[in-house]
C-alpha cells in the first residue's frame, strides 16, 4: 500500500534526514586518499550515537555496516573494509540512512577523491544533475513516469546510461516502501504524486553499459564492463508548495 504521511509524521522524517546529512558530511570529510572504507563507516556510527538515531542499514538483511561505500565501478551495496584503502582519483558512492522514533530518511553522494579525470567529474555531475531533474518533477499532480523520464533523459544525453535492475522506494515506517520508481521510461505514466507522498529518488548512472553482476558477498553491485558508476539519492515530500528535500542540512 501508497502512504500518504501527516505534516507531523513529516516532521519527524525531517529530523532524520538531517543526522543523514550530517552523516553525509562527516563521511565526505573522512574520504581521503589514504583512508578504508571501513573508516567512512567509523565516522558515520559516531553521528548516529551522537544524535541518538538508529541506521537503518545495519542488520537489514544482514549487511553488515551503516555506510554502503561503494568506489569507481561499484554501482551500490559495496561493504566497508579494511582492506579497500581510498587512493587519489578515486571516486566513492556513500548511501546511508537513519530512523528517528521509528521515522526513516535515505539518501546517497558520490564525491571525488582527490585529483579525477574528467569524464569522472561529468559522471558525477550528470547523476546529480538527473537527480535535481526528478526532483523538480514531485509535483502534486504529477506522475510517477515523469521523474524516471527526467532522470534518463538527462543521463543519457549525456551519453551515460541508467542502471534498471535497481530502482528508487517510498519510505516512510520502513526504508523501503511502494512505490518502486524507476530511474527510465515515458513520461505521463504511472501514479499520481500526492501531498504527503514521500519518495526516495536514487539514479544510478554509467560511464559505459547499464549491465550489472552482483559479486559472491551477494551485496556489492559492479558494472559489468569495468567503467565507473555514480549515485545520488535523496528523501523527498510532495507537499502544497512543491518538492521538500529532507535529507538536507
Amino acid at each position: 500500500m501508497i502512504t500518504r504521511k501527516s505534516a507531523e509524521q513529516i516532521a519527524l522524517m525531517r529530523r532524520a534526514g538531517k543526522v543523514v546529512a550530517e552523516m553525509h558530511e562527516e563521511c565526505i570529510r573522512a574520504a581521503k586518499a589514504g583512508a578504508t572504507t571501513l573508516d567512512v563507516d567509523a565516522v558515520a556510527r559516531e553521528v548516529l550515537d551522537r544524535r541518538g538515531a538508529r541506521s537503518n542499514f545495519l542488520g537489514y538483511h544482514g549487511f553488515p555496516a551503516v555506510v554502503c561505500t561503494s568506489p569507481n565501478d561499484v554501482i551500490v551495496h559495496g561493504i566497508p573494509s579494511s582492506e579497500v584503502v581510498l587512493k587519489d582519483g578515486d571516486i566513492l558512492s556513500i548511501d546511508c540512512g537513519a530512523i528517528i522514533e521509528g521515522w526513516h530518511a535515505d539518501a546517497a553522494v558520490t564525491v571525488a577523491i582527490g585529483d579525477i579525470d574528467d569524464e569522472s567529474k561529468r559522471l558525477i555531475d550528470v547523476t546529480r544533475e538527473s537527480l535535481e531533474a526528478a526532483i523538480a518533477q514531485v509535483i502534486e499532480g504529477n506522475r510517477l513516469g515523469d521523474l524516471g523520464a527526467a532522470v534518463e533523459g538527462r543521463a543519457e544525453k549525456a551519453g551515460f546510461t541508467v542502471v534498471r535492475e535497481y530502482v528508487g522506494h517510498g519510505i516512510g515506517t520502513a526504508m523501503h516502501e511502494e512505490p518502486q520508481i524507476p530511474n527510465y521510461g515515458p513520461a505521463g505514466r504511472g501514479m499520481k504524486l500526492k501531498e504527503g507522498h514521500v519518495l526516495a529518488i536514487e539514479p544510478m548512472v554509467n560511464a559505459g553499459g547499464p549491465e550489472t553482476e552482483v559479486l559472491n558477498d551477494g551485496w556489492t553491485v559492479i558494472t559489468r564492463d569495468g567503467r565507473r558508476s555514480a549515485h545520488f539519492e535523496h528523501t523527498i515530500a510532495v507537499t502544497d508548495h512543491g518538492p521538500e528535500v529532507l535529507t538536507v542540512p
